[in-house]
């Protein structure tokens, strides 16, 4: 008997466990294109909001900045004056 109820209680755990969804943002570029309807979608590879908006003429979208875009800056010198 406490065989099963551990199986029904691990079962209910994995069934009742949520959606994961991935993250649709690449943290490689600045801009992302968001296209609504039925089959909407997230395209994060543009450099620029202007080339982003040359793609998304004539369809139900819009362009966005990317939140998790990720800009890598050189590292600084650190000059120690005495």
């Amino acid at each position: 008997m406490r065989k099963l109820a551990l199986k029904l209680l691990a079962s209910a755990a994995l069934l009742t466990g949520g959606a994961g969804y991935a993250q649709t943002y690449d943290p490689n570029f600045p801009v992302c294109l968001h296209t609504y309807g039925p089959n909407g979608y997230i395209d994060c590879r543009f450099r620029s909001l202007e080339q982003c908006k040359f793609n998304a003429v004539g369809r139900p979208a819009d362009c966005e900045l990317n939140p998790y875009f990720t800009t890598t800056a050189p590292a600084r010198r650190r000059h120690d004056r005495r």
